[in-house]
């Protein structure tokens, strides 16, 4: 079987950027419409900030050529979004079809091609040519009609505000793309008798296109067993150079025999995802078939290479990592894995201390880690090695994805992540420490109105910015916890939403 190395990168992906206008100005006008909307494309695909080509397309002028692009981009995988600009005015009726097919996400970049008004030089010839403000609003109130999701970015193309705003908003884009392109394979079942990680898988591949499937847990063993003795030695000697591994795991030490055996879990699991094409999975410590250790250095550094995963089966959790890993592509930063673990509650200084059993991605820390062993006391199996470490201070998201039987809920909170305020030498996982907005007592309180999920996908190469984005462009609910929320005002929110999302559906 060929084995397909997962890939996270946005080099890949092209975002189209599509111009309207029409006949009635003649064909001179339109040759300037055209060289003018090049560059501002250009401009654009060149923004450091803009990390995803940016691809011109010929000037749209009637129907029948708008409705062609918008068939072309839903067939060419390469293109994970477009951005529109009326120019002049183009009667917003002949984008109707088009809008109507169009299943790629839409920015409607609200610009045009000056930044200052030649005030003594204006004539009508130059109104005819720059009316975007014109054309523009035309075309809002023809998405809007038609109920058409989109991005609206109102500014001059030059402007970095601009170009950042559509940077993050093509990282949303391409998260879309990845879990509309995404396997993801359960490793066993849920944890028994835990509710958050249940869902409709159907309805996620509906909402997002993930392909949601369980295999044996032996299966992987098999994978494991499979395991060459050089490609261990190999990745041992790795570990050696990366990390700081503790002297009992290597060569010679005591438990040396179990760094190699966390080495071969790593190793028949990457070959079992890239067998199957898989850019997700999940585990559970209730259901280890033959494998020696719960794996958590190998689920670990495949997070760190942009794999998504969910503990204890959480399937939902793992397609939020896997995206939060492609929209932050290229960003100092990485996404991973996270619980909410127990609060340290001193009055007006309150923190979180998150960490999971063994597996939190290293993605969230520039130190080196070190590489230890430690019983851990269910799973029944061997003692695991796993990667200690403690995330870098910074900000962060913690975004929940939840089933809420008649749809899909994002809960995202916008935190800091802060230093401990001890060493903590007998808590040997992966942790991060932080201080949620507004405040412990709002962010917990409305966490628990949402009926947010306890696993979480912690981000700290992209922001809120990015969730509103993907969650505009998937359709999905998201409730946002940030430094502006008033717990009132949010327990509203959560009720006009619930009325809100079941009338949208329709009977």
């Amino acid at each position: 079987m060929t084995r397909t190395p997962l890939t996270t990168s946005l080099d890949d992906y092209e975002v189209w950027f599509l111009t309207g206008s029409q006949h009635l100005y003649g064909p001179e006008t339109l040759a300037q419409v055209a060289e003018q909307s090049r560059q501002i494309a250009r401009t654009l695909d060149e923004a450091g900030d803009v990390p995803v080509r940016i691809v011109w397309k010929p000037v749209l002028t009637d129907a029948a050529a708008i409705k062609r692009t918008a068939l072309e981009a839903n067939a060419d995988d390469r293109v994970i979004a477009l951005v529109a600009w009326m120019h002049t005015f183009s009667p917003a009726k002949m984008w109707i079809a088009g809008l109507d097919a169009l299943q790629k996400p839409l920015a409607h970049l609200h610009t045009q091609a000056n930044v200052e008004l030649p005030w003594a030089d204006i004539d009508f010839d130059f109104m005819n040519l720059n009316q975007a403000a014109h054309g523009d609003r035309e075309f809002g109130y023809i998405q809007t009609r038609l109920g058409v999701p989109r991005k609206t970015i109102v500014g001059h193309a030059s402007d970095p505000r601009v170009q950042r705003e559509l940077g993050t908003w093509q990282r949303a884009a391409a998260g879309l793309a990845a879990s509309r392109d995404l396997k993801l394979a359960r490793f066993g079942d849920n944890m028994r008798f835990v509710a958050v990680t249940e869902g409709d898988k159907t309805e996620a591949e509906l909402r997002f296109g993930v392909q949601v499937n369980t295999w044996g847990v032996n299966e992987l063993a098999d994978a494991v067993e499979a395991v060459n003795e050089a490609d261990v030695d190999a990745l041992v000697a790795e570990y050696e150079e990366l990390y700081e591994v503790v002297p009992e795991l290597r060569r010679g030490g005591e438990r040396h025999q179990s760094l190699r055996d966390g080495a071969a879990i790593e190793l028949g699991l990457r070959s079992f995802l890239e067998e199957g094409g898989f850019g997700a999975f999940t585990t559970s410590f209730e259901d280890l078939g033959t494998l020696k250790q719960l794996p958590g250095l190998a689920v670990q550094r495949l997070m760190a290479e942009g794999y998504g995963f969910g503990a204890e089966g959480d399937w939902k959790t793992a397609i939020l990592v896997r995206i939060a890993n492609v929209m932050g592509a290229g960003l100092p930063g990485g996404a991973s894995l996270m619980e909410d673990y127990t609060y340290d509650m001193t009055p007006g200084d309150e923190l979180i201390l998150g960490a999971h059993m063994l597996e939190v991605s290293p993605s969230l820390t520039t130190q080196k880690p070190t590489l230890e062993i430690h019983p851990l006391g269910i799973g029944g199996k061997d003692d695991p090695v796993r990667l200690v470490f403690t995330a870098d201070p910074g900000s962060a998201v913690v975004v929940a994805l939840s089933d809420m039987r008649d749809r899909f809920r994002l809960t995202a909170n916008v935190v800091e992540n802060v230093a401990p305020r001890a060493a903590l030498p007998k808590l040997p996982v992966g942790r991060a420490v932080w201080k949620p907005q507004p405040d412990f007592t709002t962010s917990a309180a409305a966490w628990l109105t949402a009926g947010a999920a306890h696993h979480t996908v912690m981000s700290t190469a992209v922001g809120i910015e990015a969730f509103r984005d993907f969650a505009e462009m998937a359709e999905v609910e998201l409730l946002v916890i940030d430094e502006g929320t008033a717990l009132p005002e949010f327990q509203k929110q959560v009720r006009w939403n619930q009325a809100y999302y079941r009338l949208a559906q329709g009977l």
